[in-house]
This record gives C-alpha cells, sequence and structure tokens, in this order.
C-alpha cells in the first residue's frame, strides 16, 4: 500500500498562469474538492475529445439567469455537448434576457418591497414583472401563432422549441445556438414555468394546438440507442439530471459522468445522488470515469469549461 501512495505537492500560483494550468495543480496538490474539480477536467477533456462519444449536457433553468448563461451557450455554440436536457424556464430565462435586462441584487433584500415594486428574486438576481412575464407573454405568442400557422401541431416539446430558436435571431441565445447547430433541446417537464404556461394560454384560443411529450422519449430513446459511448455533464439535479441517466440505463449506464451539486445525499434526493449510486442503478456503468464536484456551478463551470478549452 504505502509503495501505491502519492504525496502532495504545494500550489505554486504565478501571474499568467492558465485555468488549464491551475486544474492541473489541482490534481497534484488535492485540496479536498479542488482535487474533484481537476478530475471533472481530466474527464470532460476525454469524454468530449472521443468522436463515439454522444455528450449530453443537463441543468436546471435558474443558472440561465446568471452570467453562466454565457458559459451554457458557448457549449452549444462551440458543438462541445449533443444533447441538452433542461427544465421549462431555461427557455424563460433565455429568451427573457435575449429581450430585457436582469439585474444584481441580494439574498437579503425585502422580498415584501420587492413584490409591491413589481420585482421578482431569484437569489441574488432581480427579475422586474417587464422582464419576465409580460415580455414573454408579448413575444411567444405571435411565435407560438407563427409556428402554429405553419402546420406544426402535435409535436414533440423538442421540435416546437427548434421552431421557436429559428425565429430568434440573436447569438446570445442558447435557443439560436441549439437550432442553428441541430442540437436538439428535451424539457421533460414542459409546463412548470412561464414558457408552458403561454402554451396552454395559447390553447385558450386554438382548442386543436398540442404537444406530444411522448414524441420526445422516442427521439431521446432513437438516440440513446444508437450511442456507442456516452458521457453526461449534469449541472444540478432534478428531473433534468434523472432524465438523463435514466435513459442511459437502457444502453447499459453513462461510460463517463460529471455531476457538479450543491445537494446533499443523506436525504435520499435524486439531486443529492452521488454517481456512485447510480451505478446501483446501472445508470452509470461499474467501470465509468466519474466523479461527483460539490459546489455552486456558478463557481465550479466556468472554471471547468475554462479549463477544457485550453485543450
Amino acid at each position: 500500500m504505502k509503495e501505491e501512495l502519492v504525496p502532495i505537492d504545494d500550489m505554486a500560483l504565478r501571474p499568467g498562469m492558465t485555468l488549464g494550468e491551475l486544474s492541473e495543480q489541482y490534481l497534484k496538490a488535492g485540496g479536498f474538492t479542488a482535487k474533484k474539480l481537476g478530475q471533472a477536467v481530466e474527464i470532460t477533456r476525454e469524454m468530449m475529445a472521443d468522436e463515439e462519444a454522444k455528450i449530453f449536457l443537463s441543468f436546471p433553468a435558474c443558472i440561465i439567469a446568471t452570467g453562466v448563461r454565457g458559459v451554457i451557450k458557448d457549449l452549444v455554440r462551440k458543438k462541445m455537448v449533443d444533447v441538452v436536457v433542461t427544465t421549462c424556464g431555461c427557455v424563460d430565462h433565455d429568451l427573457a434576457r435575449v429581450w430585457k435586462k436582469y439585474y444584481h441584487g441580494d439574498f437579503l433584500l425585502d422580498d415584501a418591497k420587492l413584490h409591491r415594486e413589481g420585482i421578482n428574486r431569484l437569489g441574488n438576481i432581480l427579475v422586474p414583472n417587464e422582464s419576465y412575464g409580460i415580455v414573454l407573454e408579448e413575444r411567444l405568442q405571435p411565435m407560438i401563432e407563427d409556428i402554429y400557422s405553419k402546420g406544426i401541431n402535435n409535436s414533440s416539446v423538442r421540435q416546437l422549441v427548434h421552431e421557436i430558436g429559428k425565429r430568434v435571431d440573436d447569438e446570445s441565445s442558447i435557443l439560436h445556438w441549439a437550432s442553428k447547430n441541430e442540437i436538439p433541446i428535451f424539457i421533460p417537464g414542459p409546463t412548470d414555468g412561464s414558457f408552458g404556461a403561454q402554451l396552454w394560454s395559447f390553447r385558450q384560443t386554438h382548442p386543436k394546438f398540442s404537444i406530444d411529450v411522448l414524441k420526445d422519449e422516442d427521439e431521446l430513446a432513437e438516440i440513446v440507442f444508437k450511442t456507442k459511448k456516452a458521457g453526461a455533464l449534469m449541472i444540478g439535479g432534478g428531473i433534468s439530471k434523472h432524465h438523463v441517466i435514466w435513459w442511459n440505463q437502457f444502453r447499459d449506464g453513462l461510460d463517463w459522468a460529471v455531476y457538479l451539486t450543491t445537494a446533499e445525499e443523506w436525504d435520499g434526493s435524486l439531486s443529492g445522488a452521488r454517481c456512485r449510486e447510480a451505478v446501483s442503478w446501472g445508470k452509470i456503468k461499474e467501470k465509468a470515469r466519474e466523479v461527483t464536484v460539490e459546489g455552486d456551478a456558478t463557481i465550479t463551470l466556468p472554471i471547468l469549461i475554462g479549463s477544457v478549452l485550453q485543450k
């Protein structure tokens, strides 16, 4: 055992150091979660470099309200991922920020006062009513009307989001680049947000309008069953994370898995479950390269992707 031990090196920071060089020091110096982040960089580089691999990206909507939206957008723009699985609010925040601004706030602001002023608080981010529900209704209803008038009805949610992305002429938008690069966006909970509310509202005046969520599952199944190797970068938990690992169990599990989370596992939640738990279900392969990195993804994700981009 002692012959196999690897000594800890001290970190040596210097001006001009790249993120890639920093992540390599994380591996050599240890540092608890820092070493896991260094491992995440290695695993992500490996799976993205494998031409046979299909890369799944999952994340919750909340980070799209932050500047990390730009990191997600670049992953899609640069075609570093092949499949996106997210929540309904991703459409909300991505489109709302195309047309309006979100603002800096604080976790400890007076929420009752904010409510009276028509400002919604998302953590330490401020979202005025005119920057969210109001503008989404104004802009989305004509888009849905145009899509419906083209005979697109009872479609998958993926197809509907693709059509909306085609109508967004803004290079800051995730939906814009996903449509342009033919990267599918799957939303297994499509009614849980303003986008879903707009679909419901549209059907009040167009009773024949509908979506078919099982068509999304058909499309996901086709991707999964044709994939030779599969890797996943999963940010946060919930339905988006689970949908990735759920479908990949049908191909005997993921070959690579990187999970960025702040959730705890002791409550038995899916969000808190580490990669090792998914191995027991066959959602991640026994011999897969995997790591769970604890920490706020608005910190860890830019370091991770910045390091990967340098190679």
